[in-house]
Order: C-alpha cells, then structure tokens, then sequence
C-alpha cells in the first residue's frame, strides 16, 4: 500500500493536484527555480509552515560574490576549494562563483536592497573566515530576510505559482514502487489545516526543503529543518553523498532564553574576536588566520578550549571596535541581544557552537538532477560538490541562486514531461493515537546522543554507540508509523531519525578527519579517502569512483 497518514481520526483523500513544477521548500533555490520555471509552466510551492519559514530567512552574512576591483572569480574557487579540504567538484565551483554578480543584479532587479557605501554608492562588501577578500554582498545583518522578503513579494503575485501553506511532503510517489530507476511523479502530502491527505501529480518535482540542523541538540537552525527532503529522497532510493561533513556555526547566542539565535561569522570579519572567560584570545594557537579561520577549524578551537577549561561558554568580543560601526553594522544581532539584556557594544556576547549546515545531502548535477527521473535537488538539501567537507562562508544563498537558476533553465530547455498519473493514499488500519509523549521521547533522545556522539569531535566508541540507539528506535519508530495516524510531529520524527541514521553510517565509514569530520581514533587526513561518500538503499555506504563526478 502506498502508506498511512493523517492528523485527524480519518483518512480523508483529497482529490489529486495536478502542476507541472511541484518544488518542495520556500528558501531561496525553491523560490528562484519557481519564479523562472514560472515564465512558461505552472508552479506548485508546498511549505509545510507559512511561507516565509525557511533557513534562508535566518541567514544574516551575506552572499559570496566577486564584486570589488581587487577580487577574481579564480580567487574565490580557490578560497572555497581550499576549506573544501579536497573534495570539491572544481566545475561546480567556478560555475558559482562565476555567475555570482549576475544573480547579484537579478535580486536588485527584484528589489533586494543590498547595502552601499554612502559615499560612492559601490556595494558594500564584507569579510568573512576563509575568503582572502571582501566579497560578501549584504543587506546590513538581515540578508536573508531581505532576499527572502523579495523574493516571496514576487512568487506570491506571480499568476502562475500557487503557493500551498502548511502542507507537509509525506512521501515521494514512484512510478515502479521498489525499483531502483523508478520515476519520481509527485508526492503525498499532509494538508495539516483540512486533516487530510493529497496526492500531488507533477511533471517534475523539485527538493528545496533546506538542511537537518534539527537533528542536533544545540542548533542555529529554525525549526523546519528536519531533513524532509533527504529523507524522503533516500526512502525513495536516491543516492545521497557526505552526510558526515556537518557544519557547526562557532558562534551561537548562548543564554537561556534565546533560541537557535545565530551571531554572523561577519561579525569576526569586521574585527571581533573570541575571548575565554578569563579575557584570553586562544584562536590564534590553533590556526595563524585566527578570528579568520574557517569554521570547521573556529568551532573545533571553541569545543577543544570548553572541554579543557570546563566552561559552558566563550566570549565574542567587539567591544574594542567604534561603538557606532558595530551598532550601524549589525543592527538586527544589536536588536535581538538588546532583548537579552547584552549591549554589544558594550559586553562581550556569551557564544557557542551549533548545528547550522549539511554539506552533504541528495546527489545532485549542476543543473540539479538526481539520480531519480524527474526528480531534482536544489540548495542546502542537494550535495552538489560545491562545499566539498566543509562550506565556505556565504556560499550558501551564492549555490541556491545560481543552480536553481541553471536547473529552471535546463529544464525548460528539455520540455515538460508527461502528466502522471499517481495512486491514491491507502489509510490501512491506521488509528488515532493517545500516546504522542512516544513522539516527543524518542525525538528528544535522537537531538541529544546526536549532539554528543555524533557532533564536533566524533570517535569509533561513540559512534558505535549512536549505532545501536538509532537503529533500536527506527524499530520503535517504524512500527509506531505503521500503526498510528500519523501528524507532522510524526513525520518529521520519522524524517530526523532517517537522517540521523544517515549520518551515522557516513561518519563511521570515514576513517579519518577530514574538514568538518573530525574523529579522535583517526585525526589525520588520508589522501586516498580524498573522494565523496556515497549511500543509497541499494548499494550502501561506500567511496565514490577515484575517476568521475560521483
């Protein structure tokens, strides 16, 4: 049967939906494949919140973009080569940083208000950790609010997008159900408002759902990202690359009220630096870029010096710089820790390290396809071999405008497929359930031996250990799944669990440390695991061929 869900006590079945495009996520790469797939077809945006959630909103830096006289494209691959340590797919990369400015100018097209030097009105361009110029296009520290906000300005107006708010993907509908060439012709979806469920029929659908920071106990991500679109993908029998190679932001708000509160790695670029509670820098002493250095290499200083020191945190100092820049550069992070009671002009800010990126995730070409027919993967959840083991600031927004662009273009190229046809939902002996503190238990339990056996600084012991708690609890959660209606809360319980595992399998295949994935039993890079890892439902885990993309 095709699967059970349903939030209320029954099974309604919607009648199918039928578009051409069905893009899955509302961040930038799903609204900017829809907006320009939209000039000839008919577009479907499904959010399973409202609209504007998504990571893109959250993203305060800025966009990496060869912008100023005294930058070239060549610099900006070889800055995000290098902090890829080796794993980079050089053409995806120079595709990127290539086409940069003209995705600058798009958004300003839009209306996207990026900051300008008052004086002569060029933009203006921030520094970040691992660039080796100012490259970062902003809008002061709200950059992802503002191309965001333009972005959902024009896809709400636009005559042929329609937008479907709090409608959760379920499950991707195949054409030959366990095969491994099988086509992907919609999706199942949760409308959460109504209670019931709704086939969605699309010529081509497209994964834009963003990263799994919520997997992690402690995260800068908002609380939509559960790994929707990795999950799904992989259930589907996609391959999936370097889920190892997570991302720790170093510097997250840490006081008891604030949540998933992100402190821009800008703020280091613009001269802050990073203290001990006794008032001691100590960066410097694990890499000479110290406040510069990536943040692979930051957040594994910060966890290495809380462990030794038995503090809970660190410091992020700008009180030493103009009080009037701080405040003129970084009003919003000034806002929200004003709310906090923290000056920052005045008061060093109390920081930590947190989940904030997915390097890996749904393979994916440079025009987004993945190994599924009629299946594409844009942005934070496609693994395109631009981050390599470990991204480069800002980096993000730059891969989701460009590739989401390319892949809109590619695909009107191509044509439009034949409308599918897709099954109706099976309900089978599903019944409500009184017992949703299951739900809540076993999601608490993955967030936390995660963070700790899976995080910062990983070893065989405790990976072996994160081993056997997930696979006791996808049992758990398996059965659950089966034999309950099932809520979001259930869905993406069952969404985290999958990644979690994923990543799991990734880390401990990988025997030895290597940008993001840093295990105490294996410390040294070896040159030899110097290719991505593959996994997928049929193959496994392995390394990716020495020879070819993937």
């Amino acid at each position: 049967m095709p699967g059970r869900e349903g939030d209320a006590a029954t099974n309604a079945i919607a009648r199918t939906l039928r578009t051409d495009h069905l893009v899955i996520g509302s961040g930038v790469a799903g609204l900017t494949y829809a907006l320009e797939a939209a000039r000839s077809a008919d577009v479907v945006i499904l959010t399973k919140g409202a609209r504007e959630d998504s990571a893109t909103r959250w993203a305060q830096g800025g966009i990496a973009s060869v912008m100023g006289p005294d930058d070239t494209v060549e610099a900006h691959v070889e800055d995000t080569i290098a902090t890829g340590s080796g794993i980079c797919h050089p053409e995806v990369v120079r595709e990127c940083a290539a086409e940069g400015p003209a995705r600058i100018a798009a958004l300003e097209a839009l209306g996207v208000r990026f900051t300008r030097d008052a004086a002569n009105g060029s933009l203006d361009l921030g520094r970040e950790g691992g660039h080796s110029a100012r490259r970062i296009v902003h809008a002061q520290d709200m950059t992802g609010r503002e191309v965001e906000d333009a972005l959902l300005r024009v896809a709400t107006a636009h005559p042929r997008i329609r937008f479907l708010d709090h409608h959760m993907a379920i499950d991707l509908v195949r054409d030959k159900k366990g095969a491994r060439d099988a086509a992907v012709l919609g999706a199942f979806v949760l409308d959460e408002s109504a209670g019931r469920i709704r086939s969605i029929a699309a010529r081509t659908t497209v994964l834009a759902t963003g990263g799994a920071g919520k997997t992690y106990l402690y995260t800068s991500n908002p609380d939509v990202a559960t790994g929707d679109g990795i999950a799904m993908a992989y259930r589907a029998g996609a391959c999936l690359a370097d889920l190892e190679f997570v991302q720790f932001h170093p510097t997250c708000l840490y006081h008891p009220e604030a949540k998933n509160f992100l402190l821009s790695e800008a703020m280091r670029g613009e001269g802050a630096t990073v203290r001990r509670l006794d008032g001691a820098t100590f960066l410097e002493n694990y890499d000479p870029r110290g406040p510069l250095a990536p943040r692979d290499i930051v957040a594994r200083a910060i966890d290495a010096e809380m462990k030794r020191t038995g503090d809970d945190h660190v410091l992020l100092d700008m009180t030493h710089l103009d009080p009037a820049f701080v405040l003129g550069r970084f009003p919003g992070i000034a806002e929200s820790c004003r709310r906090y009671g923290i000056e920052i002009e005045r008061r060093p800010i109390p920081v930590v390290p947190a989940a904030h990126y997915f390097c890996g995730g749904v393979v994916a070409d440079i025009d987004g396809r993945t190994t599924l027919p009629r299946l594409l993967a844009l942005g934070e959840v496609a693994c395109t071999g631009l981050h390599g083991a470990n991204r480069l600031a800002s980096n993000s927004l730059l891969e989701g405008l460009v590739l989401a662009h390319r892949a809109a273009t590619a695909a009107a190229a191509r044509g439009l497929e034949p409308m599918p046809e897709v099954p109706g939902w099976d309900p089978g002996d599903a019944a409500p359930s009184d017992e949703r503190v299951v739900v809540s238990q076993d999601w608490d339990e993955i967030r936390r031996f995660l963070w700790n056996f899976v995080g910062i600084v990983r070893s065989d012991r405790r990976l072996a250990r994160a081993a056997r708690r997930i696979a006791l609890l996808q049992e758990e959660i398996r059965e659950y799944y089966w034999k309950f209606l099932v809520t979001s809360d259930l869905c993406e319980l069952r969404n985290i669990a999958t990644v979690a595992d994923l990543v799991i399998r990734c880390a401990a295949f990988r025997r030895e440390s290597r940008g993001l994935h840093f295990t105490a039993d294996h410390p040294a890079a070896d040159p030899a695991w110097a290719r991505d890892t593959l996994i997928d439902r049929w193959d496994g885990v392995r390394l990716a061929p020495a020879t070819g993309r993937w």
